[in-house]
C-alpha cells in the first residue's frame, strides 16, 4: 500500500505551509499529492504550483469539477500538466454536488452517471490525439451543421495513458467508476464497512468489462492525528466539524451522498440528527451529534503503533493508495504527523 497527501483547498491560509507539507511528503517518498477545488481556489494551478517545487511525487486533481470544464478542455489540461511534470499528472474528476453545479457554474445537476461516462469517453479520446468526435446526449463535436471540424490534441502527454480517477460514493456511481476509470477516490472510509460500501460495487463494474481489481487503485482520504492512545477521544473531537459539515450540511436534505453514506455504515439515526442540527444553523450541536465512532473508524488517530493496526485493516480491506490529510494548527505539527505516516506504514510492514 502506499500513501499520498491531500492538500484540500488552497487559500485558506496556510498555503505557504500547504506547500512545505508537499515537499515534505516528496522527501519522504510519498506517491501522489492531490489538490481540491469547489468554488474558491482551483486544482490545475495549484498542482502547476507544487509540480514546478517538487521533483519525484505524483501531482493529482482531487477533483476537477466536471461542470466546471468542458471535457476537451480538461484533456488539454491534464495533458499540460503531465508534460510539464515529466509525468507525474493524475487526472481526477467528478461531478460535484447540486448546489455547486447549478448555483456556482449554471450547469443542470442531472443524470451525472450519463454525464460521467460521456466526459470520460471525451477525455481519454482527445488524450489519445485521435481526432475528437463525439455524438452523445449531452456533448455533439463537433456541432453539426457549424464550421466546426474533427481536431487532435497538438502536444503530446509525457505518458501514453494519464491515470483517471473518479470520486465516487454511491453504489451506481463506484459501479461505474470500475468500469471505467483506473482508480477511485474516496472519502470517510471504514475498513470494516469498505467491502460493502464501495469494493463490492467497484468490483461489478470491473467484472463488467472482464476484469479483476488487479491494477486499479483504490484511493481514500483519511485524516491523520497524532498522539497518545490516551488522547483519541479529544484528537477525535478536533474533526467533529469537519464530519458534520459532509454528512449535516454538504448538499441538500434529500441529495446528500456523504449523509446517504453514513447511513449505509450504520448510522442511520445519528445522520439523520446530524442533518437536521445543522441546516437548522444548529453547527455546533450537529458537530456535538456525531458519534466517536464514525470519526475513529474514518481516521487515524494516536500513537505511531495503533495508526500501523488501522493502516494493516485498511490494506486488508482493499486500499492501495491511502491519501492522508495530517492536522494540525502548525506547520510543525502537520510534518510531525506526516513523518508519523511513514513510520506507521514502515511498522506496519505495508511499505
Amino acid at each position: 500500500m502506499q500513501l499520498g497527501i491531500n492538500l484540500g483547498y488552497w487559500g485558506g491560509g496556510m498555503d505557504a505551509d500547504n506547500l512545505a507539507v508537499a515537499q515534505e511528503a516528496d522527501r519522504l517518498g510519498y506517491a501522489v499529492c492531490w489538490a481540491a477545488e469547489a468554488y474558491g481556489s482551483d486544482a490545475a494551478t495549484v498542482l502547476t504550483w507544487v509540480a514546478a517545487q517538487t521533483t519525484r511525487i505524483d501531482v493529482g486533481s482531487a477533483i476537477f469539477q466536471i461542470p466546471a470544464r468542458q471535457p476537451a478542455m480538461t484533456a488539454m489540461t491534464a495533458a499540460t500538466l503531465d508534460s510539464l511534470s515529466g509525468g507525474r499528472f493524475r487526472l481526477g474528476l467528478g461531478v460535484s454536488g447540486p448546489q455547486v453545479s447549478e448555483g456556482w457554474y449554471g450547469v443542470k445537476f442531472d443524470k451525472p452517471l450519463a454525464r460521467t461516462r460521456e466526459y470520460v469517453d471525451i477525455v481519454r479520446k482527445a488524450m489519445s490525439r485521435e481526432r475528437l468526435t463525439h455524438d452523445g446526449e449531452h456533448w455533439t463535436l463537433p456541432l453539426p451543421g457549424g464550421p466546426g471540424k474533427p481536431i487532435k490534441l497538438t502536444v503530446h502527454p509525457t505518458r501514453e495513458h494519464i491515470p483517471l480517477y473518479i470520486a465516487a460514493i454511491g453504489p451506481r456511481n463506484l459501479e461505474q467508476t470500475g468500469e471505467i476509470a483506473d482508480g477511485a477516490l474516496l472519502i470517510f472510509p471504514s475498513a470494516e464497512h469498505l467491502e460493502e460500501t464501495a469494493i463490492r460495487h467497484i468490483r461489478a463494474g470491473r467484472e463488467k468489462t472482464g476484469r479483476t481489481l488487479d491494477g486499479f487503485d483504490v484511493c481514500p482520504t483519511v485524516p491523520l492525528a497524532v498522539g497518545d492512545d490516551k488522547d483519541v477521544p479529544a484528537l477525535a473531537d478536533t474533526f467533529r466539524p469537519y464530519t458534520a459539515l459532509y454528512v449535516g450540511g454538504m448538499g441538500s436534505r434529500k441529495q446528500n451522498f456523504y449523509n446517504q453514506l453514513a447511513q449505509r455504515m450504520g448510522y442511520e439515526e445519528a445522520a439523520a440528527e446530524i442533518q437536521d442540527k445543522y441546516l437548522s444553523g444548529d453547527k455546533q450541536g450537529a458537530a456535538t451529534a456525531v458519534p466517536h465512532d464514525l470519526i475513529d473508524k474514518t481516521t487515524l488517530l494516536g500513537s505511531v503503533d495503533r495508526i500501523a493496526d488501522r493502516m494493516k485493516a485498511y490494506a486488508a480491506a482493499g486500499v492501495t493508495t491511502l491519501t492522508l490529510a495530517p492536522a494540525g494548527f502548525t506547520l510543525d505539527e502537520r510534518l510531525t504527523a506526516l513523518r508519523a505516516g511513514t513510520e506507521a506504514l514502515e511498522r506496519a510492514g505495508l511499505a
